[in-house]
């Protein structure tokens, strides 16, 4: 039997504590990945949060040289996703492609979600996003942003808005424009986009703003008219709708983004391949084109640019939803 002295039995200790952390920590970026990834997506296959998964995660496969497969889990207002991602290990092989309005907006709406949007998770990049349209049905004397807000001052609370839901970014949205035109209108919500432009469609709704994809046939087809896009720029695929700066409410910003996040504690080096892999597929015209076919643009941001781009998303939107007394329960 092998005796050893108190410092010896402090160094043993200590070597194999340091033994077990190192067995114990996050795989490193070297050789990552070695197996496929899971990106689990907060909302359901079709719409753009979907579509954004699938455009980067083919190519980021093959830059990476392993599958990347998709899961989708919606519901909860991106809290089933959030959650999985959240609690699962954080060495790259589960990651989040969310949705902004249930990364910065579901915190401020609902109360004790489970997951928290800054703590819980590791910025990775921002892949796609898309300004909302100003629309209202035809039938309406409404041909500007002046008029519509005219429209609302002279008829209160008569003008309503269709959105996808209680809690929504076109709610928050809508309710950003009251604030700053010193408007009201009424709001109409729906369990989803469809619902709510098929009642748009049908002329029982007045107003809604959303990304541009289902609006843009319609617009063409002039079953809608469009008033502004709350970008920083015009869409080339609506060159004569004016931004809201240029209609008169430089304050009507208002972007859909979908990034990606890591679980908290994720190593940087892995955060920072993914992040650079991205980037790179992001400035090919391949993808540029494919974005700018959904009515979106591919705006890159790295982790820290992303970092803190979600905290001043979350601080804005917690104020417009404070001010507009938005709840879900």
């Amino acid at each position: 039997m092998i005796r050893l002295s108190p410092r010896h039995f402090l160094q043993w200790l200590g070597l194999a504590a340091a033994v077990l952390a190192a067995s114990a920590a996050p795989a490193s970026a070297a050789g990552y990945p070695e197996h496929p990834i899971t990106l689990i997506v907060s909302a359901a296959p079709g719409g753009t949060t979907d579509i954004a998964a699938r455009l980067i995660s083919a190519p980021l496969g093959q830059a990476l040289d392993q599958n990347i497969i998709v899961e989708n889990r919606p519901g909860a207002s991106g809290g089933i996703a959030a959650q999985a991602v959240a609690r699962a290990k954080p060495d790259g092989y589960t990651l989040l492609l969310q949705y902004s309005g249930y990364q910065v907006i579901t915190p401020s709406v609902m109360h004790n979600i489970g997951w928290d949007p800054i703590k819980d998770f590791a910025p990775v990049a921002n892949v796609l996003s898309a300004p909302q349209v100003v629309v209202v049905r035809p039938g309406l004397p409404i041909h500007s942003m002046k008029e519509l807000v005219a429209y609302a001052k002279a008829n209160p609370g008569k003008l309503n808005y269709a959105s996808s839901g209680n809690g929504s970014l076109q709610q928050v949205a809508t309710e950003l424009l009251n604030q700053q035109a010193g408007i009201k209108t009424t709001h109409i919500p729906y369990k989803g986009t469809g619902p709510a432009l098929a009642d748009l469609l049908s002329g029982s709704v007045d107003m809604t703003i959303t990304t541009p994809p289902p609006l843009l046939g319609q617009i063409a087809a002039g079953k809608l008219r469009a008033l502004a896009v709350t970008g920083d720029q015009r869409l080339p695929s609506l060159p004569d709708v004016p931004t809201a700066a240029q209609a008169g409410y430089p304050g009507l910003i208002v972007s859909s983004w979908f990034a990606m996040y890591a679980p908290a504690g994720t190593p940087p080096e892995i955060v920072d391949k993914l992040a650079g892999e991205i980037g790179k597929i992001m400035k090919t015209d391949d993808f540029r084109k494919k974005a700018a076919e959904q009515g979106a643009e591919a705006r890159f941001m790295g982790p820290k640019e992303l970092g803190s781009y979600t905290r001043a998303e979350l601080a804005r939107w917690s104020k417009v939803v404070k001010a507009a007394h938005i709840a879900v329960d």
